[in-house]
């Protein structure tokens, strides 16, 4: 029986419309305990695997170098753009080698509409001078190795690792993870560093590459930053924040 003080589990057409296996228990509005952090998280990354089966990494490329040089020029800008100028660059620059040894003038004209154009333009050419003298041309395949890279942070590595090699050192925390981690209830954590580390226990370390990409293509299909349709979200049922910025 259902005490006074005890809030009524919200029915929606979400849930209604899932089979018993599917619906997850109420969860707090807020929820503060690693318990309830964790059964929202168990229901995420069912939920989102089974909406977004084909989830990967939106910037085209062919090699962990392609995917190094095209994830510096994603920063503060979107994967579409980043997709409509880098064919020029590798076809001009196609390895560490030739980037290397390329006119920063010319790096940054071809990569002018990414939006701070010079900084990456040096940048690339600063990663690339390194990969050639420090690792023999070659991506590294760690943190500690992959960091020390010019125009390369902890996000940056972890995509490398994940998506390049398959190795699940981190999760990446980008806007949109940040946006919904934090609507999810999952963190309070003001950076992604912290976010970052709070939502590591929560999911399988073999999921965390993949998570990511779930995240990010909730995030770009119905958790948008200005306006979420929570009407139409897998998730409304056990998010905290559901309905609140719709």
């Amino acid at each position: 029986m259902r005490s006074a003080g005890t809030p009524k589990p919200r029915r929606t057409s979400k849930t209604l419309g899932q089979k018993p296996s599917q619906r997850a228990a109420p969860v707090a509005r807020s929820p503060k305990t690693k318990a309830d952090k964790q059964a929202i998280a168990t229901v995420v990354l069912e939920r989102l695997q089974a909406t977004y089966p084909d989830a990967h990494c939106e910037l085209d490329h062919r090699n962990a170098f392609e995917l190094l040089s095209a994830t510096i020029l994603s920063a503060q800008c979107t994967d579409v753009r980043v997709n409509m100028v880098t064919p020029a660059l590798f076809a001009r620059f196609p390895n560490p080698e030739t980037l290397a040894n390329a006119p920063l003038e010319e790096v940054e004209e071809i990569v002018r509409t990414t939006g701070f154009f010079r900084a990456k333009a040096k940048s690339l050419v600063g990663m690339a001078k390194a990969l050639v003298r420090d690792h023999a041309g070659d991506v590294p395949r760690s943190i500690a190795e992959l960091v020390p890279l010019p125009g390369v942070g902890r996000k940056t590595a972890n995509v490398i690792l994940g998506n390049a090699f398959g190795i699940n050192e981190g999760i990446v925390v980008d806007t949109h993870v940040q946006r919904l981690a934090r609507r999810l209830g999952l963190t309070r954590e003001p950076d992604p560093v912290g976010i970052e580390r709070e939502l590591m226990p929560l999911f399988p370390r073999d999921a965390w590459a993949q998570l990511s990409h779930l995240l990010i293509w909730h995030g770009r299909r119905t958790c948008f930053a200005r306006k979420p349709a929570c009407d139409r979200c897998v998730l409304a049922d056990v998010c905290p924040s559901a309905g609140i910025d719709a």
